[in-house]
């Protein structure tokens, strides 16, 4: 019986290397070849389990610096470099147990593991908590002194003028240690959501045309939500929304005790907003989050004017809202190999010079990507970066033309961190992901522009031209959706207000009538589908959805600029602004480095042209049709 098994899974497998979209099969059986290579890491348990008792005996030495950061900038620099060195190891430490843990979520060994690495980091927060405080309390002035006598210190300017900053927010060290361990309070809801979703949960399976039955897991929901029969559309919403609604008081729970957490950090830090409060530490305004709903609301005529054309092209007299995923064109219902989508990712970035692709073609001939899905798996797709080593991606690949441009979204994402950390030590290594999500998606508009000037064919032109619209409407209005609702229910909580699951999901069902137009006849909106929120890991992440937006609009600038200087072949000033800003990780704010790679935020004049750019599309497609 395990033979036949095997053979079986192998059959899956093969099936889904050769393009056929086939059920996932246990890591056991996938090739070495589509799996990321640990070893850069750890060779193995042993030796991670050897490094994180040697961390765990570093942490206790940190607090001999405490009250001894004012003496001397050399007595500053040993404090804020055993921190950083210790942050460093304990993040290698991290990001092997979460890779480890991520390839198989069931096996509770690699969880645990995962767990201990978490602990440890809460541990170092409580154990430097008193840093932060003294540095503030020495002043910018005495800061300065420092650096100037100090030379050592220069490479920490950027991160002490940001520990400045947090002066009117910052309480004593003894408050500090406390607001630290309560970090541990704040992943809670997370690890639970995760936990429960990628393990526990009882998804449904559901019979579709052909007599094909399938489980409906968040992999296989993203992928045949994308049928081009509309029955089995309407089958794999109702299957796996009714699922997601039957937890829907557990779920509001979860959701609940994480803004609970928002709102504790919030009071505690003063800060007049949970808004404020998560978009601090990136000095990015409030004023640019709510201007992106507000300007998404005023222009939401245009959604509507897609949706409609999207409705036309399918031939429908009504469309709902689960037909907004299946491929505009079925004749272009394309389907890749691992090995071809690489290869349209290699191509795509040319603009972005020679070093750009060779550096990312060594990212997939030395397995720092993890390809195929499998049982267990962590469902979705990253890239996570490890300081001295390299970065890694997380895909769950099955061949659909959306997952060619994942890979290039995360591949954005890995030489972003890749050029960074190459350029900037490591207390400046990171960014902010205000900027991180530039890097993604002009990837993918890369990729796009590359494959849509590549094709003479109506069908797939047409399909191509949908992607678009698709990624725009993704990017700009569903992800704004996301953030408005995510505003929402802060400020529900903010007056007091529990949040109940059923609340949610007359929130969130408010906002997506409102968004499609269901009122207005645009597009049916099912009341089941108010549940939807409960399937957004993105709302564990603090205000994090609306830079899917902010970016898409900055990133289709930046591409418009780079390839009308690639075509004139006269100069690469704009190319290099570019990937200057990706080797400058967090050693300016991100809204300087944006600027200075030709993109201001500050202003509304990216969010119209990404609106020009959409009617624009629109206007081309309706002249194939």
């Amino acid at each position: 019986m395990k033979e036949y098994r095997s053979f079986f899974c192998l059959l899956l497998l093969s099936a889904a290397l050769s393009g056929g979209r086939a059920a996932a099969v246990e890591r056991a059986e996938v090739p070495e070849k589509y799996k990321w290579n640990t070893a850069d890491l750890y060779p193995g348990d042993a030796a991670w389990e050897k490094d994180k008792e040697a961390i765990s005996a570093r942490i206790p030495r940190l607090a001999s610096y405490q009250g001894k950061l004012g003496l001397s900038g050399r007595d500053l620099f040993a404090a804020i470099d055993a921190k950083m060195s210790l942050m460093q190891d304990l993040n290698r430490l991290q990001v092997y147990a979460s890779m480890c843990s991520d390839g198989d979520t069931r096996v509770s060994r690699t969880w645990q593991m995962s767990q201990a690495a978490t602990d440890l980091g809460t541990k170092v927060a409580a154990a430097t908590a008193y840093l932060e405080p003294e540095v503030i309390a020495l002043g910018k002035e005495k800061i300065d002194a420092f650096i100037a006598a100090e030379p050592r210190l220069v490479p920490y300017t950027a991160w002490l003028a940001r520990v400045l900053r947090y002066a009117p927010h910052t309480l004593g060290a003894a408050e500090e240690q406390v607001a630290a361990q309560a970090g541990l309070l704040t992943g809670a809801a997370d690890n639970v959501y995760s936990a429960f979703t990628n393990s526990d949960m009882p998804y449904p399976y559901v019979r579709l045309s052909g007599a094909k039955e399938v489980r409906l897991d968040a992999q296989a929901y993203t992928l045949y939500r994308a049928s081009s029969n509309r029955s089995d559309r309407k089958k794999v919403f109702r299957a796996f929304w009714a699922e997601y609604k039957k937890f829907e008081t557990t779920l509001g729970t979860t959701l609940n005790s994480l803004v609970n957490a928002h709102i504790f950090n919030k009071n505690v830090h003063k800060f007049d907003s949970c808004l404020e409060a998560a978009l601090f530490q990136a000095n990015v305004p409030a004023a640019v989050y709510r201007r992106l709903i507000a300007d998404v609301n005023e222009n939401l005529p245009t959604l509507h004017r897609y949706i409609k054309l999207r409705a036309r092209i399918l031939g429908l007299k009504r469309i709902g809202y689960e037909d907004l995923y299946s491929p505009l064109v079925k004749e272009a219902d394309l389907v890749y190999t691992p090995e071809k989508a690489r290869e349209l990712v290699l191509k795509a970035v040319a603009p972005l010079g020679a070093q750009y692709a060779a550096d990312l073609k060594k990212s997939y001939d030395e397995r720092w990507v993890d390809f195929m899905p499998s049982t267990g798996k962590q469902s979705g797709a990253y890239s996570t970066a490890v300081y001295g080593v390299h970065p890694y991606q997380l895909q769950n690949f099955t061949g659909s033309y959306e997952e060619v441009s994942t890979l290039a979204h995360e591949s954005g994402h890995s030489m972003h961190s890749l050029l960074s950390s190459r350029n900037q030590p490591y207390v400046t290594s990171d960014y902010e992901i205000f900027v991180a999500e530039v890097a993604s998606t002009l990837n993918e508009e890369l990729l796009l522009r590359y494959l849509l000037a590549r094709t003479s064919d109506k069908a797939v032109k047409l399909y191509l031209l949908g992607t678009r619209l698709d990624g725009l409407r993704l990017n700009l209005f569903r992800q704004t959706l996301f953030a408005e609702f995510e505003l929402r229910m802060h400020e529900l909580a903010e007056r007091g207000e529990p949040l109940t699951g059923d609340k949610l999901t007359g929130l969130y069902r408010g906002l997506l009538r409102k968004y499609y137009g269901a009122d207005q006849g645009v597009c049916a909106v099912d009341d089941l589908y108010g549940i939807e929120w409960a399937y957004i890991p993105h709302f564990y992440s603090n205000f994090y959805v609306f830079q899917y937006a902010t970016s898409a609009m900055a990133s289709a600038l930046l591409a418009d600029s780079i390839m009308a200087e690639a075509a004139a072949g006269r100069s690469t000033a704009r190319r290099d602004a570019y990937l200057k800003m990706l080797s400058s990780g967090s050693s300016k704010e991100p809204i300087e480095l944006l600027r200075d790679a030709g993109v201001d935020m500050t202003t509304s004049a990216p969010f119209k042209a990404a609106m020009k750019e959409m009617n624009e599309t629109m206007d081309e497609m309706e002249k194939l049709l």
